[in-house]
């Protein structure tokens, strides 16, 4: 990895600065690519600009000489939102990983599915969870890294949660329902979508992995994602009804346990934090220092 790419900010890159910082240099062959030029069929019915690789970039890939499948979404089209050819990218991906028992990376950046496109995207994410489960159960791990700048929100976070390790940094946010969607149908009682601080509290890198929605949390460096996907597929892979059962256990327990709770730092201090509302100030290091024997965790579920 080159030095720039070292030090390359997670959250500022593109999809494919990400993609080339997180796999082995010059080892990228995409599939479908620009040159292709398979853009959305619908898109140009709502005079709404296209993309030649509808942001979603696929291919196959090395991590330190080991092959794997990589995918990467493109937050700054359409805040990386799954469409018909988006989604289909992504669950031809899948596939292959069953078929090759190799494992994969996803880089996510979405907002969620297109409004323009939205039973064609709903219908996306159905297929691309069914395939992501079916390449874990053929012996893949499948590896999710957020911290874009689009977060991996609605149906995307659905997807996030079925895989096998999700890796997070702390400008990374983690929700099935955006900020703004709660807002428009509960009301700013309910949510205050401009209220940053309290989003992030919410649905942020940290709370995610304090509450044991997340695996592992790093610095905003692409070199830290590496290292931490790395590390994820090098684990031994594997899915069954007990991991699934004590997953289930968990998140019931964690709806009991925190499910009156109305803000982010209510939860932090039941952990035993004798601080919350210093936490978004901390550094990774002193925050997972912290976290550390006080996070929930995943039992082995995943």
């Amino acid at each position: 990895m080159s030095a720039s790419n070292r030090t390359l900010s997670w959250f500022e890159a593109s999809a494919r600065q990400r993609l080339a910082a997180v796999v082995d240099p010059g080892s990228f062959i995409e599939a479908v690519g620009p040159e292709q030029r398979e853009v959305s069929p619908h898109l140009a019915l709502f005079d709404l600009p296209e993309q030649f690789d509808d942001g979603m970039i696929v291919g196959r890939a090395a991590m330190t000489g080991r092959p794997v499948l990589a995918a990467a979404q493109e937050g700054r089209f359409m805040g990386g939102a799954f469409g018909e050819v988006h989604g289909a990218k992504l669950v031809g991906l899948l596939r292959s990983a069953t078929a090759l028992k190799r494992d994969v990376v996803i880089l996510f950046d979405t907002g969620g599915v297109r409004l323009q496109e939205a039973n064609a995207g709903e219908l996306a994410i159905a297929e691309i969870m069914r395939a992501l489960i079916e390449a874990r159960l053929a012996g893949a791990r499948v590896v999710g890294l957020v911290g874009g700048r689009a977060g991996c929100y609605g149906g995307g976070g659905l997807i996030a949660g079925c895989c096998s390790t999700l890796i997070v940094s702390e400008q990374g946010r983690i929700s099935v329902s955006g900020p703004e969607v709660i807002e428009t149908n509960r009301g700013i009682e309910e949510f205050d979508s401009r209220d940053r601080a309290f989003v992030w509290r919410t649905m942020g890198g940290k709370h995610r992995y304090l509450i044991g929605g997340v695996d592992v949390f790093v610095d905003d460096e692409a070199s830290a994602f590496r290292d931490a996907a790395l590390a994820a597929i090098a684990q031994p892979a594997g899915l069954d009804l007990d991991r699934l059962v004590a997953e289930q256990r968990r998140l019931a327990r964690r709806l009991q346990r925190f499910g009156a709770a109305r803000d982010g730092k209510e939860i932090w201090s039941d952990l035993g934090i004798a601080d919350p509302a210093g936490i978004p100030g901390l550094g990774t290091q002193v925050f997972l220092h912290l976290a550390d024997g006080r996070r929930e965790t995943a039992d082995d579920a995943r």
